[in-house]
């Protein structure tokens, strides 16, 4: 009795520790069927909607393209336009920055957003070399900066010397009434005897040229204009009406620098 005992004992052992293959095969397909995304096992209704979900992308970010070649079309349109405003000036007055002066004040011009390349860090670069190669023991150089990311690169080594900064300009577009506001508020809270903007010009939608304007004062105007230097030719012009030749040099000085900004 205890022989058969036993031997029963053994078999159902042998039969609980040995499961039969279709337990096993089945509980092999429970695990595939819960395996993550990506594994074998996905089905083609999870593919459909992965397909279904690229696709709806692709028309979002093409109508989005839409939109910003538009808006990029008529701000080309406008600066490109803005130019005959500046360049007769630059041709009367002229642009010489190599005229020496004590008092630079450079006009750093970036955005206040970020994702447009090296815009904004071309400007800031050229800004420190100018101002290593306008200062001197017996000149100042201060910084008048445009823009927030201008900005905030510039206050991390040169906070000491920025004499005024101006961001947000960009909320609403811009005009020739606006610009002339805030140049003109640039001048009277600076003094200076050239302003040297820095900017990058325009030259098509993957090109920017880093540029640098010079504005001389009306007071630097006239000596280099009776030196005979670079701006001899002024004199040349006929002036009209009752004003003064320093009156009138600094109402052209104001408006090419509204016009340049």
């Amino acid at each position: 009795m205890a022989m058969a005992a036993l031997r029963r004992e053994g078999r159902r052992f042998l039969l609980s520790s040995n499961p039969s293959p279709v337990v096993a095969r089945s509980a092999i397909f429970s695990e595939e069927s819960s395996a993550p995304l990506g594994a074998r096992g996905v089905s083609t209704q999870v593919v459909r909607n992965r397909m279904k979900s690229v696709r709806n992308i692709q028309k979002i970010t093409k109508a989005m393209k839409m939109v910003a070649a538009s808006k990029l079309r008529a701000v080309q349109v406008r600066t490109e336009n803005s130019r005959g405003l500046w360049q007769p000036f630059t041709a009367l007055l002229g642009d010489a920055p190599s005229v020496d002066v004590k008092k630079n004040v450079i006009i750093t011009i970036s955005s206040d957003k970020g994702l447009c390349g090296g815009i904004n860090s071309t400007s800031v670069k050229i800004s420190k070399s100018l101002f290593k190669v306008t200062s001197g023991p017996e000149k100042e150089t201060k910084y008048v900066v445009l823009g927030e990311k201008g900005k905030v690169q510039l206050m991390r080594d040169s906070k000491n010397h920025i004499d005024m900064t101006i961001s947000e300009l960009q909320k609403n577009p811009l005009n020739f009434t606006q610009v002339s506001v805030l140049a003109d508020d640039i001048l009277k809270n600076v003094e200076y005897d050239a302003l040297r903007i820095v900017y990058n010009k325009f030259q098509s939608v993957v090109q920017f040229l880093p540029t640098i304007n010079t504005i001389l004062s009306p007071e630097i105007v006239e000596r280099e204009s009776e030196a005979g230097g670079k701006l001899g030719d002024l004199d040349s012009y006929e002036i009209e009406g009752g004003e003064t030749k320093a009156e009138i040099l600094q109402n052209l000085a104001e408006f090419q620098f509204s016009c340049v900004c």
